[in-house]
This record gives structure tokens, sequence and C-alpha cells, in this order.
């Protein structure tokens, strides 16, 4: 465990989960220093800097005085940009800010790998191997923002061992806002609509308090857990929804109720991740 007062820079800080980030430690007591490409957020309580991380210099200069990163910032998803272009600027921004922080002697690296290095987007054609997913389904990159990712963990794995600097890559599931909630109503209807990841989703605020989690706890070398909350988006039962969508998929663990069917079991074990927040908390009007 360590203490509030470090200085922490969260990258990606324009995006909702970088935001989300962002307020988490400021309200735990931490320095935060906020960085992306794109222009500050409106509210954003933080220092901020413009800076493009495929640009090695400009990272040097912004890990620079800090004691750990929150690495947020890539391409956040496939089909954004054109396939090269997301697998090359995701790995670039990740080897410049990874290798950077072997040179300055940051404490910790927590970083945002993703649910896609577990084979998504899941279909009745290309299934899961078993469910539910865990840290075993990988690496089974589906797109070249899938394959960054996987790059990414590979060299967060070497440079760790170069380094002795722990990393803790969180495969975030889809993060859904209060506002993204407003269209959970529309999922009902169709089990395929929301089957390419197992129905799984994480609350922002959870998957902003995994970032403090990560930084906090006690993990070395270089691990990488899914983040993903206890209940799958659906209404109906998690082993009905297989039964509709996947039925020869094997099933290595008793389901009950909606629970998620990627399991976030290792999250809860190495960094202490616990969501607390969800869309059965209530939907906005």
């Amino acid at each position: 465990m360590t203490t509030s007062s470090e200085k922490i820079v969260v990258t990606g800080a324009a995006g909702k989960a970088g935001r989300a980030a962002v307020a988490e430690l400021l309200e735990h007591g931490y320095r935060v220093t906020a960085t992306d490409v794109a222009a500050a957020p409106d509210g954003l309580r933080a220092p901020y800097l413009r800076a493009d991380l495929t640009d090695h210099g400009q990272v040097v200069d912004v890990l620079d005085g800090a004691d750990a990163v929150v690495h947020l910032a890539n391409i956040p998803a496939p089909g954004l940009r054109p396939a090269a272009r997301t697998l090359t600027e995701n790995t670039t921004m990740n080897a410049h800010v990874f290798l950077t922080a072997q040179t300055l002697g940051l404490r910790k690296v927590v970083w945002a790998s993703s649910e896609t290095t577990l084979g998504l987007a899941f279909s009745p054609e290309a299934p899961p191997r078993y469910v539910p997913v865990d840290e075993d389904h990988f690496p089974h990159p589906e797109s070249t923002y899938a394959l960054s990712k996987v790059l990414s963990e590979s060299m967060a794995a070497h440079i760790s061992n170069w380094s002795g600097i722990p990393f803790v890559g969180l495969r975030f599931s889809n993060i859904f806002t209060d506002e993204d909630y407003r269209a959970v109503r529309s999922f009902q209807a169709d089990a395929t609509s929301r089957m390419w990841n197992l129905w799984g989703y994480i609350d922002v605020r959870d998957a902003a308090a995994s970032c403090r989690n990560a930084l906090q706890a006690d993990t070395s070398g270089s691990v990488n857990v899914i983040i993903a909350n206890d209940d799958t988006i659906m209404e109906r039962p998690s082993a009905e929804l297989l039964r509709e969508v996947f039925p020869a998929v094997e099933v290595r663990s008793e389901l009950k109720g909606r629970e998620t069917l990627l399991s976030n079991a290792l999250a809860r074990r190495l960094i202490g991740f616990g969501p607390q927040h969800g869309w059965r908390g209530g939907i906005p009007a």
C-alpha cells in the first residue's frame, strides 16, 4: 500500500475513463497531472498538458517528476482509425510510456489493456472456448486494436523484468457511463445484440477505482486482470443467454443468476478490485 501524496500522471485524461480516473485519484489525495492529445475537458481539476505520446520526447517531459503513471491513452477501439494506424500508434504510445517509466525509475505503471485480447468479438461462428472467460483465455486478438494490446502486454512483461517496476494491465470491459445506461433497455429483446463481449460491462466509476486499486496493491512483475462488473448488462440469467446463443460452449462453473461471464476473480485477488456500481442501481430517464 502506498501513500496518496504521490504524484500520478494520468494519460488519456480527456476520455471518459481518464476523466473518471483523475477525479478518483484527486478524491483520494493524490497529486495528479493530466495529459491528452485533445483539449482539456471542462471541469477537470488537475494541471493539464496537451501532449502527443507517439513523440518520445513529449512522453519524457510529461512523466518527469512523477511517482507512477496511469496510462489510459490509446486509440480506444477497432474501426476508429485505419487498422495499421491503430496498431502502430497504440504500440508506439505504450512503448514510449513503458520505456520512459524505466528510464525515470517510476514506482509503478498501471495501464489500459482490453477485454479484446481474450478473443472478442464473440459470435456463434467464433464462440469463446469456455465460460466464464478468465485470464487464461489469452491471447486471441481478432483486430489490430486487440493485437496492439497483446503486443503491449508482452512489452510490459519484458520491461518490468528489465526494470523491476511492477506493471498492472487492466483488461477493461466495455465502459459505461450514466448516459450509456440509457441504451440498456434496447438490448433486452435481442440476446445477440451484446453477445460480442458475453454481455459484459464495467461502470466508469469502477474502472477508475480499479486504477487506484492497481496503484495501491502490492504486486510484482507484470500482471494483467479482467475488469468487469459482477453482473451482465442483461435482465435474463446468464445460463439462459448461453443456452440461446452459445449452447455448445463449455461451462466451467455453476452460473448463478445474472453473474458475469467475464471473470473478475483475479482482479479481486491481486489488486483488491470490487465493483460498487452498475446499471441495476437505476437507469437515468
